[in-house]
């Protein structure tokens, strides 16, 4: 039997955190539990027990200065949405004794507002703005484990791994950039156990999207605002060229089919440049964008290299080098997995074989073809399917970091553990 989020909720809160611990003490020791975690939270668990987090521990990193925080607000999208998540949220929260927080990418709570009460009880928490509560940091929460799973998270009382935080119930949902999918932050709703509820972490999610809709509003107004400016010049240019904005969006094209994106140069500056799939092009700026002029000599322009950079915790990328210039792209936790499956195994796997490396199972192949579709939107001149793999012609460098413990170190696919551990044979995680 698992933990069940209605069962739990519906008891008394003396019970549910009875229920709980009784959970949580069996985990620890190894001992069969009276319920199973739920698998986000057995997911996290294994994390906090893999890095070395301390259960009983309150451990807590720097506060931000003041000076910081307002310089992590200033520069985050989430700035422009709050909003959209105080009409959402805040008009409930006194009532509900709960309060709202929202973080960065990092897990910096950047801004907190609800009841006074329960904002006096997290600030004994060091619940608190310019805290960091970062998974590996704070263990599991609503706002770390958020980011790690890139996913919507309810943690309830001694669902926390950390026992300081048994009294507490939090529901926290991630914020991405709609223009390119990266991270932003979590919001974030936090409470008294006692007033935990299965249908906060629906509400939360709902809020979220919106946010994500503000922002895609936002976007569509920007390429509205550059098309007006490109088109005119456009309307007297010849040959072929597309307007597009800074993460790639097309807001106008002349001689080409429409595409809806196009990836751009990570440091894209004036001048002749290669663009993948359009080839050379002259690039000016725009207001709020480019001008791509495409060169009417596409030759020479495949792929031939491309670097596989997991060296920095958080920051992984590929980048791909042609002989007429390079571009990158950031990656999202599952495609640097996958990706790094692929370098591991030039000969190529299957969707099965690259299930059970991921995920210990091989019947999900579903997700695994979902996601590399999404991959090869942006590296499809690189990569081959059936089986899938690198393209025989193109080199393939990959950059592990200095500790080989720190090999994408949230990852929980088994091919990813052995490769910390140094081993190369099948195997799953303990």
């Amino acid at each position: 039997m698992t933990v069940d989020v209605a069962r739990i909720s519906a008891m008394h809160p003396r019970e549910a955190t009875r229920l709980l611990k009784g959970v949580r003490a069996a985990a620890l020791a190894g001992d069969r539990p009276p319920a199973a975690p739920r698998p986000e939270i057995a997911e996290s668990w294994r994390r906090m027990l893999a890095g070395g987090v301390h259960p009983d521990r309150d451990a807590r990193s720097r506060m931000l200065s003041a000076a910081e925080t307002e310089e992590r607000r200033h520069v985050s999208p989430l700035r422009e949405v709050l909003p959209v998540l105080r009409e959402g949220l805040l008009p409930a929260l006194d009532g509900a004794l709960h309060i709202m927080v929202v973080a960065d990418a990092d897990g910096r709570l950047l801004w907190r507002e609800g009841h006074s009460s329960i904002l006096r009880k997290a600030d004994r928490l060091g619940f608190a703005v310019g805290a960091d509560w970062d998974e590996a940091v704070v263990g599991t929460n609503g706002v770390g484990t958020a980011l790690v799973a890139r996913r919507p998270v309810q943690v309830f009382s001694a669902e926390h791994f950390v026992s300081s935080h048994h009294d507490w119930t939090c529901a926290g949902a991630p914020v991405r950039d709609p223009r390119d999918g990266r991270l932003l932050g979590v919001v974030d709703v936090s409470g008294p156990l006692a007033t935990m509820h299965p249908a906060t972490l629906a509400w939360v999610s709902s809020v979220a999207r919106l946010a994500e809709r503000e922002l895609r509003i936002r976007h569509l107004e920007s390429l509205e605002r550059l098309r007006a400016v490109a088109a005119p010049l456009m309307a007297r240019l010849p040959g072929r060229a597309l307007a597009v904005d800074p993460h790639g969006w097309t807001a106008a094209v002349t001689g080409l089919a429409p595409a809806d994106r196009v990836p751009l140069p990570k440091d894209l500056v004036p001048g002749r440049v290669w663009v993948p799939q359009l080839g050379d092009c002259v690039a000016e700026p725009l207001p709020g964008g480019w001008l791509l002029r495409i060169a009417q000599d596409r030759a020479g322009t495949a792929a031939t290299r491309v670097v596989l950079d997991l060296s920095r915790a958080g920051s992984w990328s590929a980048t791909v080098y042609g002989s007429s210039g390079s571009w990158s792209h950031e990656l999202s936790p599952r495609h640097a997995e996958l990706l790094f499956l692929l370098a591991e195994s030039p000969r190529g796997r299957s969707a099965a074989e690259l299930s059970a490396e991921l995920f210990g199972d091989p019947t999900r192949t579903v997700t695994v073809r979902a996601e590399l579709s999404r991959v090869r939107r942006h590296l499809a001149g690189v990569l081959a399917h059936r089986p899938y793999r690198f393209a025989e012609d193109v080199e393939v460098e990959l950059i592990r970091p200095e500790d080989p413990a720190a090999l994408l170190r949230h990852s929980t696919a088994p091919a990813v553990v052995r490769a910390r551990l140094g081993r190369t044979g099948p195997g799953m995680i303990p």
